[in-house]
């Protein structure tokens, strides 16, 4: 099936794409180290023995398995070396008030629409944009920018009423949280759900920008839905690491709605009926998915 996005057309491949770590993925790992080593701390000599131990591990990266399972290896490397339990707090904080200031006007965009549901869904799927792991320099400007733009994006019809179909008649949905920001915009489309039947899932501790229950409390969703956190801090969904209550729901839900390209690159090919809701902000994801380079994508997994 495709999906449109401005004048990008996305022709999404129904195969397994087997996301695993690939080149590209080496200079962001980089980045993101310099980047967590400078958050969290001012010591110079100290930025130089993180970025030295952490290409240590890069440099031994199993290239078989999903990048946000090394991510998650150099962020747990700079936590123990700086002290720094979450060396993005403070960015994650202002992405969340960035979005809550933008949840009344997008929550009445959605209400006052002719379907509420699919612009709930491409308001969560432009949320996407707020990654810091990826764009260390959004701005304001950038995301309001994307948010607009998914409001005027074709989406393919079929796609979009499978999706609704699915959640509207499962009996149990467990929605596969993001990023920080991000989950405000995930709100709206949260609250276009059967709320009863939604278990919401954050990552069981801090890890780049991605949202944990803090965030999810500092937002409101615990106030609307039932939220859990999956028991591991992979910037992802990596099923043999995440606690015992989190597979038996992830393997008892009539529907799974997974955000984003770190839930994308650890469940791509597991069995389930999973949508996954992102944007291709990468190279590699855009490569796996079939699709230009910053499209927005709404899939249906291959199993």
């Amino acid at each position: 099936f495709s999906f449109h996005l401005g004048d990008m057309l996305c022709q999404i491949k129904i195969l397994r794409s087997g996301v695993k770590t690939h080149l590209e993925c080496i200079p962001c790992f980089a980045r993101q180290a310099l980047e967590m080593a400078r958050m969290g701390t001012e010591v110079e000599s100290l930025q130089k023995e993180i970025a030295r131990e952490s290409l240590k591990i890069i440099i031994e990266a199993d290239f078989e398995t999903p990048p946000p399972l090394l991510a998650q290896k150099v962020s747990s490397l700079i936590r123990r070396m700086t002290g720094i339990a979450d060396p993005y707090a403070k960015s994650k904080r202002r992405q969340n008030r960035f979005a809550m200031e933008l949840y009344p006007e997008m929550k009445e965009i959605v209400r006052t629409s002719r379907n509420p549901f699919e612009t709930a869904a491409r308001l969560a799927i432009a949320g996407n944009i707020i990654d810091m792991g990826i764009y260390p320099g959004i701005d304001h400007a950038h995301a309001e920018r994307s948010i607009r733009e998914a409001l005027d994006a074709p989406i393919l019809a079929e796609t979009l009423q499978s999706f609704h179909d699915a959640v509207q008649s499962a009996s149990s949905i467990l929605y596969l949280a993001d990023n920080c920001g991000e989950i405000v915009l995930d709100r709206l489309l949260v609250e276009e759900l059967p709320r009863e039947k939604v278990t919401f899932a954050v990552r069981g501790g801090p890890i780049l920008n991605d949202a944990t229950l803090e965030d999810a409390i500092e937002t409101g969703i615990t106030e609307i839905v039932v939220v859990i956190d999956n028991g591991d801090d992979a910037p992802g969904t990596w099923l043999p690491q995440c606690s015992d209550e989190f597979r038996r729901r992830f393997e008892s839900a009539d529907v799974i709605i997974s955000k984003g390209q770190g839930n994308y690159e650890t469940l791509d090919g597991e069995a389930g009926n999973i949508f996954f809701l992102l944007r291709a902000k990468c190279p590699v994801i855009a490569r796996a998915v079939g699709c230009p380079l910053g499209s927005a994508v709404l899939m249906k997994n291959k199993k």
